[in-house]
């Protein structure tokens, strides 16, 4: 098969198995924007699950592409995925064992109600459990395994949360004396919440057990040694980004005023979510052809290949940025039913442009990954980070969220061009480099034209879109007709 053909293949699948949970996930924004009907309890919401998305870096510490690469590199996979599996295995509960040990530091340090703590604790951990099966998974190229494990995940989490957060409080009303208004507690929502999700997560966790036990346990210490090695780098990096997307949401909890800060991280992280269609996309294809970089980093020219591969992204993405832009006013009050929130929905053409900005960055990131010098992530992320810090600490006291929405693109455009500059210099790849700044610039100017000159109009922005389309098929239909239509040896 045609290589492209079977990236674009295992990327749609991938995209199915971020998607489609996402897209059961995304009934949970509405659901959540209804129940915090004054945005300060989402607000306390999103600061929660920030500081669960940086401690979730830490506890993979850059594993998951450490396996990826010596399972392909090394030739006893075995050892691979035993030293892997005992590894995160015993970091986890370690970490189980610290955190509700020193919860009361923890709550301190972040801000978040000790009472919450364990159940953060709890999710972390199952989390942490799951990363080398599935990563086993897409080192074997079993994608529609991935999909339907994650679309289970997400499908028991949202349906939990419409159990607890909408059918619970009725039924405990309709017997005060029954089971159900044992369990209901009045004002839970966030500990629903935490409870929908560890669920789900164990759930996932016991699907993948075989993984565990169907594996033969010994612990090579050099491979480890050089794991970790090619890791740390990559978890280096996995804080830095963490902190370009979710930091923004604990510093406008800490620098805003009381009064007003859950409130307006609660409208601004509603709104953040609309971007989640490009973010989708870029996860997507990165799942896919993650694997792909490494499978072909010994083949004939693969730089070639890694060339097209980002051509491809940036038409896409180019198309996903305008569509969004295009839908963004009934979209956004499709998904958040609360005029509260409504009012941050102009973060979200800079969110989706910032998002955008990290998938090509995702895409140029080939050169360090498959050259083993992964430090240069490190120190890439690390500038966006600083990045990130600079802007939010400068001027969320001036322009509140607009700062943060600025900070990511900021952050996230410099990362891009920061990688091809060095990337040129290490790993050239022949970009078409013409093509790729075409479709970009003739994508934002309709975008800026959609959503500011011609104000949302959906009649003026879905004709831009039309126009678009036509000059894509006009320039690449036959190309793309070659990948696709060709016949399988």
């Amino acid at each position: 098969m045609n290589p492209l053909k079977r990236l674009f293949k295992q990327t749609f699948i991938y995209g199915l198995a971020t998607v489609l949970p996402r897209v059961l996930s995304f009934f949970l924004l509405p659901l959540y924007t209804s129940v915090f009907e004054n945005a300060a309890g989402y607000g306390q919401y999103i600061n929660i699950y920030a500081w669960i998305a940086i401690f979730n870096v830490f506890l993979a510490y850059g594993m998951e592409t450490a396996f990826f690469r010596f399972y392909h590199k090394q030739d006893d996979k075995k050892s691979v995925i035993s030293t892997s599996l005992i590894s995160l295995l015993c970091s986890s509960l370690l970490f189980l064992i610290l955190a509700l040990v020193v919860k009361e530091n923890l709550a301190n340090i972040t801000n978040i109600n000790v009472d919450y703590i364990k159940f953060t604790t709890y999710i972390l951990v199952l989390d942490a459990l799951v990363i080398i099966p599935f990563a086993l998974l897409r080192a074997q190229e079993k994608p529609m395994k991935y999909a339907l494990l994650k679309t289970i995940n997400v499908a028991i989490n949202l349906g939990f949360n419409v159990f607890f957060l909408l059918m619970l409080p009725g039924l405990a009303q309709q017997g005060p004396e029954g089971f159900m208004a044992g369990i209901y507690h009045e004002g839970w929502e966030i500990q629903y919440i935490f409870i929908s999700n560890i669920i789900a997560s164990g759930i996932t966790l016991l699907l993948l057990l075989p993984t565990y036990f169907r594996t033969s346990y010994s612990f090579d210490f050099s491979i480890w040694k050089g794991m970790l090695k090619y890791a740390g780098p990559v978890m280096v990096a996995g804080v830095a980004f963490t902190i370009n997307e979710v930091f923004d949401k604990i510093l406008l909890t800490e620098l805003l005023h009381p009064n007003v800060a859950e409130a307006e991280v609660g409208k601004y992280g509603a709104c953040y979510k609309l971007a989640l269609f490009m973010t989708l996309f870029g996860t997507a294809f990165r799942m896919g052809v993650e694997p792909f970089f490494f499978s072909h980093a010994n083949s004939e020219k693969p730089q070639k290949t890694y060339a097209q591969i980002t051509n491809y992204f940036v038409i896409l993405g180019s198309l996903i940025l305008l569509t969004v832009i295009v839908f963004v006013e009934p979209l956004g009050k499709l998904l958040i039913r609360n005029a509260t929130y409504w009012e941050a929905l102009r973060v979200v053409p800079i969110i989706l442009l910032a998002s955008f900005c990290l998938g090509i960055y995702h895409n140029l990131s080939v050169w360090y990954k498959v050259t083993d010098q992964t430090k240069f992530g490190a120190y890439i992320s690390s500038i966006g980070a600083l990045i990130t810090l600079i802007v939010n600490l400068a001027f969320i006291d001036k322009i509140g969220y607009m700062a943060s929405a600025l900070a990511t693109l900021a952050a996230y455009g410099s990362m891009m061009l920061m990688s091809y500059y060095f990337g040129r210099k290490y790993y050239p790849v022949p970009y078409n480099m013409r093509k790729i700044v075409f479709y970009m610039s003739v994508s934002l100017t309709f975008s800026a034209l959609a959503f500011y000159v011609f104000n949302r109009s959906l009649i003026a922005g879905g004709l831009l879109l039309l126009l678009f389309l036509m000059l894509v098929y006009k320039m690449e239909g036959d190309k793309l007709k070659t990948i696709f239509l060709q016949r399988e040896s």
